[in-house]
C-alpha cells in the first residue's frame, strides 16, 4: 500500500523532495511515496503526486561505495539509450546534492509491469534485447568515456581472484583451478560494447509478453558484451539463484535450451560465440565468489536478514558447472 501522504518512506524526506522537485518543475502538490524495490540494492520509490506517478532511486541507507552506487552513472546510461531500440524509462531529474534527502538520487518515469513466470517466448524477448543493447555504438550515443574497455576481461579476472582472496574461510574444491583455466586462456573481445553488468528477469519489467523497460544499470560500464551473455544464460540455468543485488533471476517456468538462447542473441549481433564456455565460466566464478562472500560475512555475524544461511551452498554447484563450461572446450 502507498505510504500515508505525511509519512516518509526510510531515506526520502517527502517535503525536502518536493521543494526541490517545484523548484525544477517537476512537481507542484503534495507527495505520497513507497518502496517498490530494496535490500542490498540502491533504493527505489513509486513517488505519487496527485494523478502522477513517477520513480525516485538513490543509495542504500549507510555507508556505501560510491562507484557501486553511483546515481549519474544510472541517470547517464539510461539516458543515452532513450532513443534506441533498447527499453529504459525515461529519465527526467539528476540530484547531486546529498542535502536534499541524504544522498544524491534521480527522477525517472513508472513504467507498469512486473517479472512473470519465465517462458521460451520471454527468454527469447530477453536474449533479443541484451542483442539489441550490444548493438548499440557507445560513441554514437555519447557514451565512449563511460569505461575502459580494453583490457576488461583481465581486469574482471583479477578482481574477482582478489574478492576471492579476501574472503576466504573454507576449503573451495575446484576453484583454485577455475581461476586458472579462466587466467590462462583468455579470449580477444570481439567488440567493445555497453555491458549491463546483471542482465536477467529480475532486472526487468515485463508486460504483454514484451520488455517494456531494463532496470538496475549500476554495474553498467563499457566491456565485452559476452559477459552479459554468459551471466543471463547462467541465471537461466540455475532459475533458483539468489545471488549479488538483484536477486534472484525470476520465478520459475518452463525455460528455452541455453543453445537457443544464445542462437537467438548470435544472430541479433553476428558475434562468434565459440569461445562462450570461457564466459560462462567467468560468470561462475563470479557468482561463486559474491556467494562465498555473503557466506563468510554471514558465519560472522554481519548480514542481516533471511535466506543468508542458503548462499553458500551455491559455491560447489557454480564451480562446477563453471569446470564444465571451460574443460569442455579444452585442447
Amino acid at each position: 500500500m502507498p505510504a500515508n501522504i505525511e509519512t516518509s518512506p526510510p531515506g526520502l524526506d517527502l517535503d525536502r523532495l518536493k521543494d526541490h522537485l517545484a523548484s525544477h518543475g517537476l512537481s507542484g502538490g503534495p507527495l505520497a511515496a513507497e518502496v517498490i524495490h530494496g535490500g542490498k540494492s540502491n533504493l527505489t520509490y513509486l513517488v505519487r503526486d496527485g494523478d502522477r506517478r513517477f520513480v525516485v532511486r538513490r543509495p542504500p541507507l549507510g555507508h556505501v561505495l560510491a562507484t557501486a552506487h553511483d546515481m549519474g552513472r544510472e541517470f547517464r546510461v539510461m539516458t543515452a539509450l532513450r532513443d534506441t531500440g533498447v527499453p529504459v524509462p525515461r529519465t527526467y531529474h539528476l540530484c547531486d546534492d546529498p542535502e536534499v534527502v541524504g544522498a544524491p538520487f534521480y527522477v525517472m518515469e513508472y513504467v507498469d509491469g512486473g517479472q512473470p513466470p519465465v517462458t521460451p517466448a520471454i527468454e527469447a524477448e530477453l536474449a533479443a534485447v541484451l542483442a539489441r543493447l550490444h548493438e548499440v555504438d557507445p560513441s554514437g550515443v555519447g557514451l565512449a568515456d563511460f569505461g575502459r574497455p580494453d583490457g576488461f576481461l583481465e581486469r574482471q579476472v583479477r578482481r574477482w581472484k582478489r574478492q576471492l582472496d579476501a574472503s576466504r574461510s573454507r576449503e573451495l574444491p575446484g576453484i583454485d583451478r577455475l581461476y586458472a583455466l579462466l587466467a590462462d586462456d583468455m579470449p580477444v573481445t570481439q567488440r567493445h560494447a555497453i555491458v549491463h553488468g546483471d542482465f536477467k528477469l529480475g532486472n526487468t519489467l515485463i508486460a504483454g509478453g514484451r520488455v517494456r523497460a531494463v532496470l538496475d544499470w549500476e554495474m553498467s560500464t563499457l566491456g565485452d558484451p559476452l559477459t552479459d551473455l554468459a551471466l543471463f544464460l547462467l541465471y537461466a540455468d540455475f532459475e533458483a539463484l539468489d545471488i549479488g543485488e538483484g536477486g534472484a533471476a525470476g520465478e520459475a517456468g518452463e525455460h528455452m535450451p541455453s543453445g537457443e538462447l544464445a542462437g537467438t542473441y548470435a544472430r541479433g549481433t553476428g558475434l562468434d560465440l565459440s569461445r562462450l564456455g570461457w564466459y560462462v565460466g567467468l560468470a561462475c566464478f563470479k557468482l561463486a565468489v559474491i556467494a562465498e562472500g555473503i557466506h563468510f560475512r554471514y558465519t560472522r555475524g554481519l548480514t542481516v536478514g533471511e535466506g543468508f544461511e542458503e548462499v553458500g551452498g551455491h559455491v560447489a554447484p557454480l564451480v562446477a558447472h563453471g569446470l564444465r563450461a571451460l574443460e569442455s572446450q579444452e585442447g
